[in-house]
């Protein structure tokens, strides 16, 4: 990925709260002149790896997992927020628009997860997590046989991270005085995500 020094991230715990507040990523593996692609949910286990490890699982009849085989390289893209930006917030609009953004690259080599135990605890850590945003929160134990049935037509798979990359492109070439016009902007708009871009400009700029 293309990153230059004044937009590089390299703090793993900034990087990983992206990767939770943005779970639903693109998972892209190289397949013989062409590429697989898959859109799922991950979780990240921070303790495992040097850089952690990512948990995921997709349907059986795609076929994508067919290339788990432990060697062969993938890439988890994760998007954070992001927002057009006018030349107008800027102290002087004599420039060109630009887009602000927070992406994530994970890179790292699928292993699939045979065992039916580690598989149904994958899934419960999904389930709770995101159930705790839901009142009142929906349980496993509610279809517990039928959850088990399922897992006969699901893939889970772990990718220890073996590189992490990390692009905040939050206008940091340009002076304080706009960086803090496009906070003011973004942080009046009703758009919730041109409103976590100001906020994440806002740590920018306290650092």
């Amino acid at each position: 990925m293309y990153t230059p020094d004044s937009f590089k991230l390299d703090d793993l715990a900034r990087l990983h709260q992206i990767m939770r507040r943005y779970p639903f990523a693109l998972l892209l593996t190289m397949n013989t002149g062409s590429i697989e692609t898959t859109h799922l949910p991950f979780m990240v286990d921070a303790e495992r790896g040097q850089h952690g490890t990512l948990l995921a699982h997709m349907a059986h009849a795609n076929p994508h997992w067919q290339l788990f085989d432990g060697q062969r390289e993938a890439l988890v893209v994760f998007t954070g927020p992001h927002a057009y930006i006018s030349p107008s917030w800027y102290q002087s609009p004599v420039t060109v628009p630009t887009w602000n953004y927070a992406v994530v690259h994970a890179h790292g080599r699928p292993v699939i997860v045979k065992d039916k135990t580690r598989v149904r605890g994958m899934l419960e850590r999904l389930v709770n997590e995101h159930e705790a945003y839901v009142d009142p929160p929906w349980s496993t134990a509610q279809a517990d046989e039928y959850v088990h049935q399922q897992l006969d037509y699901i893939v889970a798979f772990e990718l220890e991270i073996t590189r992490l990359e990390g692009k905040f492109k939050l206008n940091q070439n340009r002076s304080r005085t706009d960086q803090e016009g496009v906070v003011r902007a973004l942080a009046d708009s009703d758009d919730p995500l041109k409103r976590e871009v100001a906020e994440l400009m806002r740590k920018q700029l306290e650092k």
